[in-house]
């Protein structure tokens, strides 16, 4: 039992702990400081770890996510490959036909693609090279391990066997009963547990959670803008990730919100890449999934995804897969 002089010094050391605490709605650079130590994974999976949080796709949970699928329906989860140069796309694809129908190569006809993947216009993955705090990357690996011929370890083709788990979509313009967010919105944590709520689920370990801003339906309606404003996750969001233990994050956008409210920083992508090792699912298309699961009245699925494996990569141009 204990005594009321315990009780109060308990009370005390609460209440500190809870002013030490930020607002869901007000982070600091000493904050994400403090996060990229808190909320790191280094050395949970072995200090010579390549793959991070998506250690957490284990077989059993590739079985699970496996005998969600009920109906066979594929819906594909990237934005096509955009070769028009925009405000949003600076770096568009660049598609150069090498023999046509007019002058075929004997019976074929042949193309090559280029592309500045990285950015704001194109779906594609961030590898745990991708980013760098202070100098290190993912379990404290020095950002000069990356060279002129590419990344030395955490490169892309770490992931060559593909991503199969649950995939989770957050639908914040739904909870919100609006079409799209506008540029700059922020969500916080306490929009991620109202969709937890509202959809009946509950984001667990393995988990790729994809968070919609309605982006693209947004760009549809009104045309391209500058992207240094988009919706996006608030940085007291890493914290929410982190306790379900989720395997990789994805979005409409680049996941951060922007401007991040905190200068200088754009803190989700630090921290998700680089302290917890969980790569990012950017540019992603998420209007076809959201309609299919509004209509299922369903927010859980089958995800499949393959990078290029590109030896050294940084990430890569992909096409996700949500199958109902």
């Amino acid at each position: 039992m204990k005594t009321p002089a315990l009780a109060l010094f308990a009370c005390l050391v609460a209440i500190v702990a809870l002013a030490q605490e930020p607002s869901s709605h007000h982070a600091t650079k000493a904050d994400v400081d403090r996060w990229m130590s808190e909320l790191s994974n280094w050395g949970r999976w072995g200090r010579g770890d390549q793959m991070g949080s998506v250690n957490l796709i284990t077989p059993a949970k590739r079985k699970a996510a496996a005998a969600l699928v009920q109906e066979g329906v594929s819906i594909s989860l990237a934005h096509d490959a955009d070769t028009e140069k925009s405000v949003d796309n600076p770096s568009p694809y660049v598609h150069k036909m090498l023999s046509t129908g007019a002058r075929p190569a004997g019976p074929f006809v042949m193309d090559e693609y280029a592309v500045n993947y990285h950015g704001l216009a194109h779906t594609h993955m961030d590898a745990l090279t991708h980013m760098a705090w202070e100098g290190k990357m993912y379990n404290g690996i020095p950002q000069t391990e990356v060279t002129e011929q590419g990344a030395k370890v955490l490169a892309v083709t770490a992931f060559k066997e593909g991503i199969f788990t649950r995939g989770i979509l957050i639908d914040i313009p739904k909870l919100k009963n609006l079409p799209f967010l506008e540029p700059g919105t922020p969500i916080y944590p306490e929009d991620l547990d109202a969709w937890e709520k509202k959809a009946g689920l509950k984001v667990g370990p393995g988990d790729v959670v994809f968070v919609r801003t309605g982006r693209w339906a947004r760009r549809k309606k009104l045309g391209p803008w500058d992207p240094a404003r988009v919706a996006g996750l608030y940085a007291t969001c890493a914290k929410w990730l982190k306790q379900r233990d989720v395997a990789m994050v994805g979005s409409d956008s680049d996941t951060d919100v922007m401007p991040s409210g905190i200068p200088g920083v754009q803190p989700m992508h630090p921290i998700l890449l680089v302290a917890m090792g969980t790569p990012i699912f950017d540019n992603c298309d998420l209007e076809s999934l959201a309609d299919a699961a509004a209509k299922r009245n369903r927010w859980s699925f089958l995800i499949t995804a393959a990078p290029i494996p590109m030896p050294g990569g940084t990430g890569s141009p992909l096409n996700p897969i949500a199958v109902f």
